[in-house]
């Protein structure tokens, strides 16, 4: 039973990586609105979304750009892809802890203030090296049916913007 433990590790050693990810923790950065970026870049190619990530006008951007520049590279230096195929197959956003401070207010009063921070996971994946799975890929995506997705992309582009400036 041990010997076969052992040779069940070895073969899944030898698995080939599809995937690399990059972490950023405790950005000084609220979930929702790092959340706001992070739901039109996910299911995209890379460098589709490096072109979104610099033409939107949010200061989460540019963390979340550092991000996919670093998993992209990862990708490149632990699996040897190339950025073509490269596509954003995990992208999520989970709040981190918050500082809390006291602001002095008038008649000796304080007023608490809380510094919210963010945990940021983008994961990229190489459709090259994954062809046969590359159906079961979007299927993974399930935040929209295959309907619904072509519908949203045609709103997208329809209403003269890529994001919506609430």
């Amino acid at each position: 039973m041990f010997k076969k433990k052992r040779t069940e590790q070895n073969t899944s050693r030898k698995k080939m990586k599809i995937e690399a990810y990059a972490l950023g923790r405790h950005i000084s950065l609220s979930a929702d609105k790092a959340r706001r970026v992070i739901d039109q870049i996910r299911g995209r190619s890379y460098q589709e979304t490096l072109m979104i990530l610099e033409l939107m006008p949010y200061r989460a951007c540019y963390p979340i750009l550092k991000l996919v520049y670093s998993a992209g590279a990862n990708a490149s230096s632990s699996m040897g892809s190339s950025e073509a195929n490269l596509v954003i197959s995990k992208a999520e956003v989970n709040e981190g802890t918050s500082a809390k401070k006291l602001k002095p207010r008038a008649r000796g009063r304080s007023y608490a203030i809380k510094r919210t921070t963010c945990h940021i996971t983008i994961g990229v994946r190489d459709i090259s090296l994954s062809l046969d799975d590359e159906f079961t890929f979007m299927d993974e995506i399930t935040y929209l049916t295959k309907e619904n997705r072509d519908k949203a992309r045609a709103n997208m582009y329809s209403s003269g913007g890529v994001w919506d400036k609430k």
